[in-house]
């Protein structure tokens, strides 16, 4: 048995006792279980009240214990339920809510909480009621509202793994969240931004202990939230609610970790976050420094050296897709969570959220980071090329090449954002907002890397050694200005937004290499060249330096007005004016040796290109709502034309395009709790200066990019279908979604090989790309033995049909991804918290022209989380990462186990301290791995990571509250739901 298969089976062993050790422990300190039963009447007819929903809450912290509803004859039980007091609240729409105590004890097992009777809304209250009680789980319009203080949580935790509890949420192990099979993209407090659109920031940052509801629902456009006209475009949304009582005071962490690391820097790693809550005045401010792979702030802005032209020697070039990545980065105890899997990262990281109201007509919120990151890459790549036969390249029809490439990069990022959201009510019926962004980043960049290709008979096609520095700068920004005007007579409104986008970008690179090829390459466009006439062999070098200097404007004008026709329907007229202005000057020189200087300029490979893209677009949407359903039907023309000018070359293109523009949208709601939603959606897609640029990039000599001034933008259709059901009572959730896309004038690569292996890519236009993909997402309680548990399953198939062009040869590509994951979390108790997931995703890939590329194979992962907490304040928690892959063929080691474990213990009276002993990759077989597949290649390429290490380390956690607080103006209150997930303990419905 070899080592590794040795080692996965002791590693299983090994988690199968730690669960079995937990069970142990949780059952030996168990208490005896009994049985809560009781009946729901109307309180004056004395009739029993059908599927009632029945709470049963711990009496000490008002935590869900367990769920359910009434049966035919109005009664309920709980089985199985642990010594303690308890709360039983009974709610019933149209009727007030009620609780009443009742307790399991060594003596008395059965607790009987009589006949519950509600009162109606209308009735005067005779007796004691309890007000302001919430179901676990409420869904009002469309927006579920998850009761924040019914999902257990570990000590200290933040919001990410409050999130991990509710019902139809994912969050993946770098922090990104999925809700409903769909991609969260904005996470709001009390229902502003927090530090931008960065959704880490508050998941991250923020505890989960005061939060009071989590907010799950597709936000508007700021247009069609303002007129009622649903315009197709949607975010995926968490809103998080703090509690009242926590909104004046202050709160936070701080942590300190250190530790050894033999023959190399110590591994450390910083964080504070200070928050100060005055009712609506809230101000936070972060800070962080570590060497372990974590960042505090999402990477919006970040690695921006490829855009500068300094990630010409990346493995991932081609034109093609990844089919497949691998790798995790290291665990994620005390906050932060590692990413950058294929690179070893250092960063420091500060920033301040303000938000407040200036006086009764203003409110303001505003964010300033700083971040600096310092990346290391360490990579090998195993690439498989089948070539066919063409006018340029080979003459064989098996033809193929071999490429092993070894690349190693420094980048250093510094990047400065602001944001700032501003309202100003001129009056009840007009406002106007502001919303400026502004990002700065300075970018340096070192690469060097070596590559050499053979042919499948063994023989030299080339080879190469590089090196590319680079220094740039970045600022980019928008800002948009928005004017909302209502009317006397309902439903008609007014708006204007004016959006001012700009992206500038200034890099000097020096370009260095020495490429050898066995023959003649058409691709060789500069340098100095010699050619060996006993070998064949001919030797390029380069030693360049390039200016880029990029500029890029949008301005755009949006006018829409909306005027009522009747009480449900409503006639939109829209009017859109936009132009994208691109400058683009690259100037490259050759080093003159005689005045050791970069004075020769390169005309082959310079150039300075205008290039002006201007659109009128106007339609109108016809929409009417009724009680069940609601549809949209509008049509837009847009006039759009494309001016270029090539200063350098003195070309001069200018085009023009006429498209009709239909959409359409049906939303019907089957019920409280069942939405059907279809959307049509066509667009159009402007080629970006870049592509239209017609110079060759030869940063990589191996793979020349040239632009096309000849594209045409793209034009596509999408129809999407979502159907969400949500059952609070049960919390059965089911969430599918199917979205079908064409694009016409489809920008695709075509690229074109040497006899040597030299390729050089450029974009065109094509026809009969179709993209299919859908979801299907469900998940409900189940009991397994005396443990209620959480079940999600999620299933998911994407498949797409394009084409290429290699060798000025069509290649249709076929690409199919079927995947099924399963997660499992249950709390055992409050001292035993499991969680487990798995997917297996299966894909191929299969092309026209090089049958030889066609590849299948399969990717599984399997996740364990645990936590236990132990005597005297200890806490122990591991988690576990296994991927693996199949089908693969690379010399690469495809599979690997991830293990980290911490013990804890907390210190002070209220716990606010805690101490922490870490362990990172136990197995010390953390990699990266990644299989990319595209239309002329198959690779494989591994990546340096962050292999095992151990931490110790100190957490603080600030509260300090005050009392009387009362609760802001929310501009979310006619959005509350609320919400909760059952956890231990079972229900069984009579009957």
């Amino acid at each position: 048995m070899s080592t590794f298969r040795l080692i996965q089976k002791r590693l299983l062993f090994g988690a199968l006792v730690i669960i079995h050790f937990a069970l142990f422990i949780n059952t030996a300190f168990a208490q005896s279980t009994g049985v809560i039963r009781g009946a729901v009447v109307d309180s004056v007819s004395r009739k029993p009240l059908l599927e009632a929903s029945v709470s049963l809450l711990s009496a000490r912290d008002s935590s869900l214990v367990s769920f359910g509803i009434t049966d035919g004859d109005g009664k309920f039980e709980f089985l199985k339920v642990a010594e303690g007091q308890y709360r039983v609240l009974v709610t019933y729409l149209g009727y007030r809510s009620r609780a009443k105590r009742v307790s399991i004890t060594k003596t008395d097992l059965t607790a009987d909480a009589g006949t519950v009777e509600l009162v109606g809304e209308s009735q005067m209250l005779n007796e004691v009621s309890v007000q302001g009680e919430r179901a676990p789980v409420a869904v009002k319009g469309d927006t579920l509202e998850f009761n924040a203080g019914s999902f257990k949580t570990r000590p200290n935790a933040q919001v990410e793994e409050l999130l991990k509890k509710l019902p139809g949420v994912e969050v993946d192990r770098d922090g990104a969240i999925k809700a409903q099979g769909q991609t969260v993209t904005k996470v709001m407090v009390d229902g502003k931004p927090f530090f931008g659109n960065d959704p880490k920031m508050a998941t991250r940052n923020l505890p989960a202990d005061i939060i009071d509801k989590v907010q799950l629902f597709d936000q508007s456009s700021e247009q069609s939230a303002f007129s009622g006209v649903d315009d197709g475009d949607r975010e995926k949304t968490i809103n998080i609610t703090t509690k009242k009582d926590k909104r004046k005071g202050s709160f936070g962490q701080q942590s300190l970790a250190v530790g050894p690391k033999p023959g190399d820097n110590a591994r450390y790693s910083g964080r504070v976050s200070f928050n100060q809550f005055n009712n609506g005045r809230q101000i936070s401010v972060l800070g962080m420094a570590n060497n372990i792979n974590q960042q505090g702030f999402t990477g919006q802005d970040l690695g921006l050296g490829s855009s500068f032209g300094g990630a010409g020697q990346g493995m991932g070039g081609g034109g093609g897709s990844n089919m497949v990545r691998g790798g995790a980065g290291g665990g994620s105890f005390g906050g932060g969570g590692q990413v950058g899997s294929s690179a070893i990262t250092q960063s420091w990281a500060g920033g301040i959220n303000y938000r407040d109201g200036w006086g009764k007509k203003i409110d303001v919120v505003s964010s300033y980071n700083v971040s600096n990151t310092n990346t290391l890459t360490d990579q090998k790549s195993h690439r498989e090329n089948v070539v066919p036969t063409g006018t340029t390249g080979p003459t064989r029809a098996d033809a193929g090449f071999i490429r092993d490439q070894a690349n190693g990069s420094d980048n250093t990022n510094t990047n400065h954002r602001f944001n700032l959201r501003l309202d100003y009510r001129i009056d009840t019926l007009t406002t106007i907002r502001l919303i400026p962004n502004l990002s700065w980043l300075n970018s340096n960049y070192n690469n060097q890397s070596t590559a050499t290709t053979l042919t499948r008979e063994g023989v030299l096609a080339n080879s190469s050694r590089t090196n590319y520095v680079s220094d740039g700068d970045g600022f980019n920004g928008n800002n948009s200005l928005l004017l909302f005007r209502k009317f006397r007579k309902k439903g008609r409104t007014f708006s204007v937004n004016w959006n001012i986008a700009f992206n500038n970008q200034d890099n000097e690179g020096i370009n260095r290499s020495m490429n050898q090829y066995n023959g003649a390459s058409t691709t060789l466009t500069s340098g100095v060249i010699t050619k060996d006439t006993l070998t064949g062999i001919t030797t390029q070098t380069i030693n360049q330096r390039n200016n880029q200097i990029s500029r890029s404007m949008t301005n755009s004008v949006n006018v829409s007005y909306t005027e009522p026709l009747s009480l449900r329907q409503t006639l939109e007229f829209h009017y859109n004016l936009s132009n994208n202005h691109n400058t683009s000057n690259r100037a490259v020189s050759d080093f003159n040796s005689v005045t050791n200087q970069y004075d020769l300029l390169n005309g082959q490979l310079s150039n300075n290109f205008i290039n002006d893209y201007v659109t009128n677009r106007g339609g109108l949407t016809w929409q009417t709502k009724r009680l069940k359903y609601t549809y949209a039907l509008g049509v837009d023309a847009q006039q759009a034309s494309l001016n270029s000018d090539n200063l350098s070359r003195e070309t001069h293109l200018n085009r023009s395009f006429t498209n009709i523009l239909p959409n359409a949208l049906f939303t019907y709601n089957f019920g409280k709790q069942r939405t059907l939603r279809i959307n049509y959606r066509t667009r159009i897609n402007a080629p970006s200066v870049n592509q239209l640029q017609p110079v060759p990039n030869n940063t990589n000599p191996l793979n020349i990019q040239l632009g096309n001034p000849n594209l045409q933008p793209e034009y596509g259709h999408t129809i999407s279908l979502n159907f969400n059901r949500f059952n609070s009572a049960t919390l059965r959730n089911m969430f599918a979604s199917m979205n079908l896309s064409r694009t016409d004038n489809k920008i695709v690569n075509a690229t074109n090989f040497t006899q040597s292996g030299a390729q050089t890519t450029q974009p065109v236009n094509t026809n009969g790309y179709y993209t299919l993909n859908g979801f299907l997402v469900f998940g409900q309680p189940v009991k397994i033995g005396a443990q209620k548990t959480n079940v999600n399953l999620t299933t998911n198939i994407t498949h797409n049909r394009g084409q290429s062009f290699v060798n000025n040869q069509p290649n249709e590509a076929r690409n199919w991804l079927v995947g099924q994951g399963v997660r499992i979390s249950s709390n055992f108790s409050e001292k035993l918290d499991l969680n487990l997931g798995g997917n297996v995703n299966l894909q191929s890939a299969k092309y026209s022209l090089q049958p030889q590329q066609n590849t299948t194979f399969l990717n599984q992962t399997v996740t364990l989380d645990l936590f236990y907490q132990l005597p005297l304040r200890f806490n122990f928690s591991t988690d576990v990462y296994y991927n693996r892959y199949g089908g693969s063929a690379g010399s690469y080691n495809q599979s690997f186990t991830l293990w980290n474990a911490t013990l804890s213990r907390q210190l002070f009276k209220q716990n606010q301290g805690e101490i922490r002993i870490q362990a990172f990759d136990l197995l010390n077989q953390n990699r990266s791995i990644v299989r990319n597949v595209t239309d002329t290649y198959t690779e494989e390429v591994q990546s340096r990571v962050l292999n095992r290490y151990f931490m110790v380390s100190f957490v603080y956690n600030l509260r300090k509250f005050g009392a009387g607080v009362t609760a802001p103006r929310d501009p979310f209150q006619q959005r509350e739901r609320g919400g909760n997930r059952g956890q231990g303990g079972g229900f069984r419905r009579n009957g």
